[in-house]
């Protein structure tokens, strides 16, 4: 049977044409039931029959399928996903919506379609004659699909009642209360998944992940907390006349009642301020912003406020903290403007703790996210004392005017709070990090074992191995890189080579190795784990350039003279054989022992001696030399606890290395540009704007020093000239401040940008790309692709030259890089908790930033920051502190507290709470009564004696760790 299905489309001109397409009906298509007496069987049974009733309900105790509509499918996925329903009916109607709808739903439902013991089936009813249904004028397609829906489940109620003596009962789940009302009317069974779900024996945890949407608030008929958003047409009005402006909303770390919104147009972030001004955005979400008038703008909030207090019901009476902060005295405001509307909501699953009601068989509770960056979420749930002591995940499902908090529900359960896998799995998953296990799929792309350098493969490659080639690298690294070598020439020059590992010849574009290397974008190093971007078999073997052992490799060789001066360079694909696999420290010993003479020791020497020339030629270019505090922690070889942490070694060596990738990536990248100016992918460092740099300049004019920023190299010259006699670690406190200024390094496509906006400002240099470590970034993959057919090594594919797909791949990449980055700071953060457990130390520290209501400290000896609190909300202390926001400074009494200020502080870990242990922070010195906790009393002898019992614990194991590569080289994070 044939019918035509009729739509219109627009033009970009404008233009209205008709678009009129046939539409096949048939009436041989199955149903999927094993009780069915009428199709013509030519499968397997998919649905089960009467004799197999499956589910057990109070609500419909006889044999039953469920047919579920659209929403049901995204907004209940989590309950689909239990093994508890089974026997399920999915209308191709409801197929085809959701993939367009979600694209992470429909990749679920599909998953669970491809479980034969979960029995769903699809029917394709919009190709059946009896269950397509056309589109009636005037109706929306959302109308029509609901009616399509009610026509197919009607349509298998009386197709099984043929010729049955006892036919099983399709049911209609839906939340939709409109959709249910005219199914019920039509004789068709129907309720909600919450009433269905209540049906079931047990039904318990379920329960508690039902989805919220459409949850009726209690006493949502009060004033209402929040203004009401704009409608999308009138968003579109705004954004089109210029009166609203959109952006992405990033909530702030140190205050929940601020945030800021990116808008393209406008340079500063544009402040927002006060639960009514945030108006229920959450972290990443894009959203309509209404710009105030100017003399309405304010300035970012000096408090550290966290939202910290038991659920106060919905009310909204914190809004006093942000407007009370504003100073007397005029200071430069920002930017500032309201949320009017969400336009795109970013909400994830979440990872946090369950925070009980107080009241007494209380279902309903909070959730505290693990990210700060998140609001609270209120959930149902039944099972709060299985609950309580467990990290959880929960998703958000709406957030109504009504109410200070949105809704959610509960997901699942990760483990026991404290436990190191348990918190491992929650920055792992809090940070979008891929970390299951390679699939089959991707290790079938494996090369066989044992795996050997033959004949072939040596022809097509330079032979390299005669080299005295080495590496130099953190220690107990496995996924080894490069390398380097450094000879005379005949004509009195030097020959300098950095070998790369070759990654690219094992893994091949468009196969599933290439696409989940691609998807992971990056290697993420913890403190006690590596999380590999390809499997081990290559990162850790067969692509590590280990000591005397054959690899491939990508070479990059220069002609050089001994003023380091490029005379020539080349690039090939060769075969290499490292001497030896040396750490830093045994490269630096080798360079500082004279004695030692042989090839390896002179090749150190000499890159040395070149790396010291490069790096003051980069310097004195306007190259920046940057700090951030590095933590390495020394870790238990059984329970891999940290037993001893301290900031990270910066030997000579770790320089020489770095000065070497540098001059390979930026050679590199030269050579793609020139061969495909459209299509290299290169990294580029953008210059901040000058208000970035406030703080910085503030901070040094404070300590009488002038900070000049209008370009990079003056600011590398006035961080050289900011130094104190009295203070040896001013100067690496600013440089640490000064990284907080700076933008992120980014991946991008040549074509996308103008040459002149490829300029890297933090190296300061004008092109730049990554080469230097594929094993743990695709990003240098892609460019071995390209350099490899810039010399005629291998083939081009459509792929690498395609300008929109290589510029989505860049924004995949740079988002899986930062958040990385971030999941190692969270797991430094982490192992930081595990060392002070059951701890009390006393550690020198200084001021990194003095707040209204805090002191933020940073501790060199460990590298750490902290927060020391002079009020809390509700909280009376017998001293008073006085902020003066023009110098930012606090006084209390005779002693005044300026940023880069020494201080001792007490370090301890809070677990009074078990839902949030917190690294606490109180001033040991100067002694202020009332405030400053006493100093450790133990006698100089009994502090010296557990000084010597700890070295000498650190020393017992040090030989026994197994060592982990954590961060790899600095030098490659530009």
């Amino acid at each position: 049977m044939l019918t035509t299905k009729t739509f219109f489309r627009k033009s970009k001109r404008g233009n209205i044409f008709k678009i009129v397409r046939e539409h096949y009906l048939r009436d041989d298509i199955w149903c999927g039931s094993e009780g069915c007496n009428t199709c013509n069987h030519r499968h397997d049974d998919v649905l089960l029959s009467d004799e197999n009733p499956g589910l057990k309900s109070s609500l419909f105790p006889n044999p039953h399928y469920l047919v579920l509509d659209t929403n049901i499918v995204l907004d209940q996925i989590h309950i689909l996903e239990e093994n508890v329903l089974c026997n399920v009916i999915i209308l191709y109607t409801v197929f085809d919506e959701v993939q367009h709808r979600s694209s992470n739903v429909h990749k679920k439902l599909k998953d669970l379609m491809s479980d034969p013991g979960r029995r769903f089936y699809v029917f394709v009813n919009e190709h059946h004659k009896d269950t397509y249904v056309e589109r009636v004028p005037g109706e929306k397609i959302n109308d029509r699909n609901d009616r399509a829906i009610r026509t197919a489940v009607k349509w298998y109620n009386k197709h099984l009642t043929l010729g049955s003596q006892n036919p099983v009962t399709v049911i209609l789940l839906t939340d939709d209360a409109e959709n249910k009302r005219k199914a019920i009317e039509d004789g068709i069974p129907a309720v909600s998944m919450e009433e269905y779900i209540a049906s079931l024996d047990n039904p318990g945890l379920l329960l508690d992940k039902i989805n919220k949407r459409n949850y009726i608030l209690e006493g949502s008929n009060k004033e209402p907390l929040f203004p009401l958003h704009l409608a999308p047409a009138q968003i579109h009005e705004g954004i089109k006349d210029g009166s609203i402006l959109q952006g992405t909303f990033l909530a702030s770390r140190d205050n929940f009642l601020e945030g800021s919104v990116n808008v393209e147009s406008i340079e500063k972030f544009v402040l927002v301020q006060g639960r009514a001004g945030l108006n229920r955005a959450i972290d990443g979400d894009i959203v309509a912003l209404k710009l105030l008038p100017e003399d309405e703008w304010s300035a970012p909030c000096d408090l550290v406020l966290q939202d910290e207090e038991e659920d106060p019901g919905d009310i909204l009476d914190d809004e006093k903290l942000v407007i009370e902060q504003a100073p007397a005295k005029p200071i430069e405001k920002t930017p500032t403007g309201i949320i009017v509307g969400i336009i795109k909501r970013k909400w994830r699953q979440y990872c946090g703790i369950l925070q009980p009601s107080p009241l007494r068989n209380a279902v309903k509770h909070l959730f505290v996210p693990a990210e700060r960056k998140i609001p609270k979420v209120r959930i149902e749930t039944r099972q709060v004392d299985i609950l309580s002591n467990q990290r959880i995940i929960v998703a958000i499902d709406s957030w109504p005017r009504h109410s200070r908090y949105p809704l959610g529900h509960f997901v699942r359960a990760l483990g026991k709070i404290g436990d190191k896998e348990t918190e491992n799995e929650v920055l792992l998953l809090e940070h979008d990090v891929p970390h299951s296990r390679f699939s089959d799929a991707v290790l079938s792309f494996l090369p066989k074992m044992p795996w050997t350098i033959t004949d072939e493969d040596l022809a097509q490659r330079e032979d390299l191995r005669h080299l005295d080639i080495c590496s130099v690298d953190p220690p107990g690294c496995t996924d080894i890189d490069d390398a380097l070598h450094c000879r005379d020439l005949p004509n009195g020059n030097l020959e300098v080579g950095v070998h790369i590992a070759d990654v690219s010849h094992f893994i091949k574009p468009g196969n599933a190795l290439d696409k989940e290397a691609a998807l992971r974008g990056t290697t993420v190093y913890l403190v006690d784990k590596r999380i590999d971007m390809v499997p081990e078999l290559l990162s850790s073997n067969l692509c590590s350039l280990r000591g005397n052992e054959e690899r491939f490799a990508f070479s990059c060789i220069w002609e050089v003279d001994h003023e380091a001066n490029i005379i020539a360079t080349r690039f090939c694909k060769s075969v290499i054989r490292s001497r030896q696999a040396m750490t830093y420290e045994e490269a630096q010993l080798k360079i500082d022992d004279k004695s030692q003479q042989d090839s390896l020791a002179k090749s150190l020497r000499q890159l040395n001696k070149l790396a010291k020339i490069l790096k003051q030629r980069r310097l004195e270019n306007g190259a920046l030399v940057l700090a951030s505090p590095e933590i390495r922690f020394q870790v238990d070889s059984e329970t891999h606890d940290p037993i001893d942490v301290e900031a990270k070694k910066i030997r000579e060596t770790n320089s020489m290395i770095e000065e070497f990738m540098l001059l390979a990536n930026i050679s590199v990248a030269q050579k793609i540009v020139q061969e495909f100016p459209e299509f290299a992918m290169l990294r580029r460092h953008p210059e901040p704007p000058q208000a970035n740099f406030d703080p910085l300049i503030k901070a040094g004019r404070n300590q009488g020093f002038d900070i000049i920023t209008t370009t990079g190299k003056e600011l590398a010259q006035s961080l050289n000239d900011a130094n104190k006699e009295d203070n040896p670690y001013f100067n690496t406190m600013l440089r640490i401040l000064a990284t907080r200024c700076m933008m992120q390094a980014v991946y991008f496509v040549s074509g996308m940008l103008q040459p002149k906006e490829y300029f890297h400002y933090g190296l300061a240099c004008p092109i730049y790309t990554h080469f230097t470590s594929p094993i743990r970034r695709y990003a240098d993959i892609i460019v071995h692709r390209l350099l490899a057919v810039c010399i005629g090594a291998d083939a081009t594919y459509p792929e690498l030259l395609d300008k929109k797909k290589n510029h989505a791949l860049c924004h995949n990449l740079n988002y899986r890089n930062r958040m990385a980055q971030y999941a190692g700071r969270a797991s430094v953060a982490l192992n930081t908790h595990l060392f002070f457990k059951n701890k009390v130390q006393t550690e020198e520290g200084y001021i990194l930033f003095v707040r209204k209501n805090a002191l933020q400290i940073l501790i060199p000896k460990f590298g750490m920051e902290g927060t020391i609190y002079l009020s809390h909300k509700g909280e009376t202390l017998s001293v008073n502190f006085h902020y003066n926001d023009e110098d930012h400074s606090q006084r209390c009494g005779d002693i005044v507290f300026h940023a880069f200020d020494p201080v001792v502080v007490q370090l301890s870990l809070d677990s009074s709470n078990i839902q949030h242990e917190k690294l606490v922070f109180k001033l040991v010195k100067p002694q202020i009564p009332g405030f400053s906790v006493p100093e450790p009393t133990m006698d100089a002898a009994e502090d010296v004696e557990m000084q010597e019992v700890s070295k000498r614990k650190v020393e017992e194991v040090s030989d026994e760790v197994p060592k982990k590569k954590k961060g790899k080289k600095k030098k490659k994070k530009n």
